[in-house]
């Protein structure tokens, strides 16, 4: 084998481990995001919305801290070219996660992460209309699939629509905003400047709520609280780990992952029961997103 063909295999099978291990982490990332979501249902049942997001600010706003004066400073990560932005899309990311909640304590986490799922299709559809992004048939093929997969699960006008069903949208919807903001401001701010901004603003405005709504957690809601806290940050740096293995547009379709691990909790912890138009509608969602990001899907 010649020299050349012999670094030639090599960086292929280095590039095809890295690939492997960052699928790996992605896939962790994307069960622990999952169990998250569990721990929050159980804690939504007796305290409030926003102390949960609150408490989750502060530690977030303390590993931010703690990540930015390793990478240059506080004082450098401060200064952004889109200071307003920054602070509508903290505070944007802050709501989002109450919404959430709120869908999680009204319904299941499979319906939830079900219709939640279209966010990725919103997100395409607002970046071609506010940032000009150039979105071709196929990706306008794939949200409309995504679309009609959301609508068997919501199925309106059929008798068995739920109003309850339109929080996750919301938070769908809410999510696909602050990631076409984070598109815009991620051109000219750093990841630095980002993470601090949403750290200090999120704790800021979740505690404006979060404060006069306090309910003292019992010994086993503050264990949970904490794992809560501590799970977000290491689900956060494991998926920043996979990316450096794996390039994002890989791991896409993977963190639908989600939605499956979702199910399964929802199945096993809260014997949750999933019906034909729910499991038909997600893979419908699950297709359009892939399709979406996918070159030769379709």
């Amino acid at each position: 084998m010649s020299t050349v063909a012999h670094d030639l295999k090599f960086n292929t099978g280095g590039q095809a481990r890295g690939a492997h291990i960052g699928i790996g982490l992605c896939l962790l990332s994307m069960f622990v995001f999952a169990a998250q979501d569990g721990i929050t249902k159980t804690l939504v049942k007796d305290l409030p919305i926003a102390q949960l997001v609150m408490v989750r600010y502060w530690f977030f706003l303390l590993f931010a801290i703690a990540f930015v004066t390793l990478k240059g400073g506080v004082s450098k990560a401060m200064k952004s070219a889109h200071p307003l932005l920054q602070v509508v899309r903290a505070l944007l990311g802050a709501f989002e996660i109450a919404v959430f909640g709120l869908a999680l304590r009204y319904l299941g986490l499979a319906e939830t992460h079900a219709i939640y799922a279209i966010f990725p299709l919103l997100t395409l559809v607002l970046a071609g209309l506010v940032l000009r992004e150039r979105v071709s048939l196929r990706q306008a093929l794939a949200a409309l699939v995504g679309f009609t997969g959301t609508l068997i699960i919501l199925r309106p006008g059929l008798g068995v629509f739920s109003v309850a069903s339109l929080i996750p949208l919301l938070a769908a919807l809410m999510f696909a905003v602050f990631n076409v903001l984070t598109r815009k401001i991620s051109k000219t701010d750093s990841f630095a400047t980002n993470l601090l901004y949403m750290g200090f603003w999120g704790a800021v405005g979740s505690s404006v709520t979060g404060l006069p709504q306090w309910v003292t957690p019992s010994a086993q809601e503050w264990g949970l609280l904490l794992i809560l806290c501590v799970t977000g940050v290491a689900a956060q740096l494991l998926l920043l780990q996979a990316l450096k293995y794996t390039a994002a547009v890989t791991l896409q379709p993977f963190n639908y992952a989600l939605l499956v691990f979702a199910s399964l909790i929802g199945v096993v912890w809260f014997q949750e029961a999933l019906d034909g138009f729910l499991i038909v509608g997600a893979v419908l969602v699950v297709v359009g997103g892939i399709a979406s990001v996918r070159q030769k899907f379709l």
